[in-house]
């Protein structure tokens, strides 16, 4: 038979056909389809801090950081335009900045540079999960792009339930011993601790204190992803790793929001020592550079450069180039929930059955709405209010968030972030009228 190929879904990978592929697609659809419409969905930094004269300026500062350290010009040139080491160019700038900001001291060998934070996800999931008794566990809501990893590798994920209030490790310890009792095997826990995406919650100093504990316990990893600390308003409590003293956190970093997204630079610390069957011990890092090498082969070696010149630039010191953008974001979300508060009256929500969190830092909170708040409702909300959010039942992996929205605050301007309330308050009126029960 001739003719053009046609290839049957079903014999694609399952994947494919996963709800949570989709969801990007469908977002970016929405957004393009109805531009004129004020989006609270972009989990991005805002376009106003971005200069593109700086570009070329921090990359002579690593020009000159290389030079200063012995490098010829042939060394410079190799550096900039060859593929580079798989584990990263920038890996002794990196542990700097760590030690400098986050009070996190690692040797460069234990840390690999990703195109990314969800590369450095896809690495450490695939060298954990070993067979089909492995399992990775992860909040709920958590981070879309962790589920995703998950469902390419075909990896079992197993959620554990955050409250209103927060994260809770009893709830953890109980998730462990379920699928104990299953007959799987707890690798690790995936965990945002500080602002996290989508709910905005943060940890507790003590329940962080807990966790690893719990993590030493039960002899399983935690998965440290936290993008928003350096780029949100006050003092941070320390990272997981910080309080690490048992290498049993593996830290996912990005330099996607404190830098800029574009250069797609992210990296993984991975302390953990691997005893190979002859007794011999080497780093978890250099095991995920093994599948690094397979998969993206090395990070953009002129987004590194780019990045390290940044860094560079401010002594070593991301929280000193975010010092602006750290007060802008506080101030965006501040005025998205005084925006929230002057849209409705406490007698309102109570009649409405509307509330809100209130994070202290972060890219993003969470609205409960007496409908259900599903594609159907974006559309209608895109369409006929101009106001664009994010489903939260996006986020649960086993279902759940059918009546939450996710706004997004780091990427509008404050006369958006007006406009955009009073139109979503529309919507919210108007929904609840012909779906009060959802």
């Amino acid at each position: 038979m001739t003719g053009p190929a046609r290839l049957r879904m079903d014999e694609l990978h399952g994947s494919l056909g996963d709800p949570v592929l989709g969801t990007m697609n469908f977002l970016n659809g929405i957004t393009h389809r109805y531009p004129q419409a004020i989006s609270f969905a972009p989990g991005r930094p805002y376009d106003g801090f971005f200069d593109t004269d700086q570009i070329t300026q921090y990359l002579s500062r690593y020009q000159e950081y290389l030079e200063k350290g012995g490098a010829t010009s042939g060394d410079v040139r190799s550096a900039l335009f060859q593929y580079g080491p798989t584990a990263g160019l920038i890996r002794e700038v990196i542990a700097d900045w760590l030690s400098l900001d986050e009070d996190i001291h690692v040797a460069p060998e234990s840390i690999v540079v990703t195109v990314g934070a969800q590369e450095a996800m896809l690495l450490t999931v695939r060298a954990l999960v070993a067979g089909r008794q492995d399992v990775i566990l992860v909040s709920s809501p958590c981070y879309m792009g962790i589920t995703g990893v998950g469902r390419l590798l075909d990896a079992e994920m197993a959620a554990v339930p955050e409250h209103p209030d927060g994260f809770r490790c009893a709830d953890l310890e109980a998730a462990i011993r379920a699928e104990r009792a299953r007959g799987r095997r707890p690798r690790a826990f995936y965990v945002i601790p500080d602002h996290a995406n989508p709910s905005g919650t943060t940890i507790p100093l003590e329940t962080r204190r807990e966790l690893l504990e719990l993590a030493a316990r039960e002899d399983i990893l935690l998965l440290e992803d936290s993008p928003y600390r350096v780029v949100s308003p006050g003092r941070q409590l320390p990272t997981l790793k910080a309080l690490d003293r048992h290498c049993r956190v593996v830290h996912l970093g990005s330099f996607s929001k404190t830098l800029f997204p574009g250069a797609r630079v992210g990296f993984v610390v991975a302390d953990q020592r691997v005893v190979d069957a002859t007794g011999r011990t080497g780093l978890l890092a250099d095991e995920l550079t093994k599948i690094k090498s397979m998969v993206t082969v090395n990070t953009s070696a002129l987004s590194q450069a780019v990045v390290a010149g940044m860094l560079l630039s401010a002594d070593g010191r991301a929280s000193k180039l975010n010092t602006r953008t750290s007060a802008y974001y506080g101030k965006a979300l501040r005025d998205v929930l005084d925006q929230l508060d002057q849209e409705f009256s406490e007698d309102e929500r109570t009649a409405l059955g509307i509330r809100w969190n209130k994070p202290t830092g972060g890219f993003f909170l969470s609205v409960q709405v007496p409908f259900s708040a599903d594609n159907t409702a974006l559309k209608r909300s895109a369409e006929e209010f101009g106001v664009i959010w994010t489903p939260l039942s996006y986020f649960y992996p086993e279902g759940g968030g059918e009546h939450g929205l996710r706004l997004s605050v780091s990427y509008l301007t404050r006369d958006e972030i007006g406009r955009g309330i009073e139109r979503l308050g529309r919507f919210v009126r108007a929904q609840s009228a012909i779906s009060p029960e959802g």
